[in-house]
């Protein structure tokens, strides 16, 4: 993307915090402000913290990871911190700040990875893995089709079958089985999409919201039933819900997009809002607007 002026990013960043606006369309705010990048992106996006929408602030925080700018740590750093923050929230700072890979913030993680609220405490335990993992060195051929920084480094090539079982069993470290799952993700068989699949029935929420959001980056339509049903699950994680929901617009078949629908008048407002931005940005990128990356922009300018 061509260099946007302090100006364009301000008034990018002016449609991201106007609760005036449709969220679907301060979502492609979000997406413009992560591609833009620098310190008066990453400054715009950490005054939507305030916002009352647990899902924009997690996006927010996903963002700010995803772009792997140090700047972005004292935000993050604020938000892990701030117990009026909702878990789903907290979890993605923690993760994010994983996702910086800065060394200065182990000291942080570690004394968060006995946060009282379960998926708070999983996360950074995960983050402080992938920081131990960056520090011992182990160089890997980037095998990741998706251009995601992720929480874990996929696991070493196995077979779908093998990596099921690692992905499966409970008593091995988290990190192990975000491994096996980020894994199968690069497979990208049906096979590996089944097993994955699988996964949204494991103990952790923070385990089966993870499987969700791989599961809407692999974009496998073998998995439609499982993420339907994960949406559909009377007392599932939000979550895990929320994660299926923007699964299934990634997928966008047409029974992708009934479930969608029957859905977006949810009573919890997380998986509500999931649906309603799912549906639209379907609706956008298949229409003949501009990419969701970088149209905001585009019109700004």
């Amino acid at each position: 993307m061509a260099m946007a002026s302090v100006e364009q990013v301000a008034a990018v960043g002016q449609v991201l915090l106007d609760t005036k606006q449709d969220l679907a369309r301060r979502f492609r705010a979000l997406f413009t402000l992560r591609s833009i990048g620098g310190a008066e992106a990453i400054s715009w996006i950490g005054k939507g913290f305030k916002d009352e929408s647990a899902l924009l602030k997690h996006e927010l925080a996903y963002c700010l990871g995803q772009m792997q700018d140090a700047r972005a740590i004292p935000t993050l750093t604020a938000v892990l911190k701030d117990r009026d923050q909702e878990p789903m929230v907290r979890h993605e700072a923690g993760e994010a700040l994983g996702a910086i890979g800065e060394p200065s913030v182990l000291e942080l993680l570690t004394e968060y990875c006995q946060d009282p609220v379960t998926e708070v405490a999983e996360t950074c335990q995960l983050a402080v893995a992938r920081l131990r993992w960056l520090q011992s060195g182990q160089v890997q051929e980037d095998s990741n089709p998706y251009a995601s920084v992720d929480p874990a480094p996929p696991a070493p090539t196995k077979s779908a079958s093998e990596l099921r079982d690692v992905l499966l069993n409970e008593s091995l470290p988290l990190f192990e089985r975000y491994r096996a799952m980020f894994a199968l993700r690069n497979l990208g068989t049906e096979e590996a999409a089944l097993a994955l699949a699988d996964g949204l029935q494991c103990s952790s929420a923070l385990f089966r919201h993870e499987i969700g959001y791989v599961l809407g980056q692999l974009q496998h339509p073998a998995a439609v039933p499982a993420l339907s049903a994960a949406l559909e699950r009377p007392g599932e994680n939000a979550m895990v819900r929320h994660e299926a929901a923007e699964a299934l617009g990634s997928i966008g078949r047409d029974e992708c997009v009934s479930v969608l629908q029957r859905y977006q008048g949810d009573e919890e407002r997380v998986v509500k809002e999931s649906c309603v931005v799912a549906l639209d940005m379907l609706q956008y990128e298949n229409s003949e607007q501009f990419q969701y990356a970088d149209g905001l922009l585009r019109l700004q300018g």
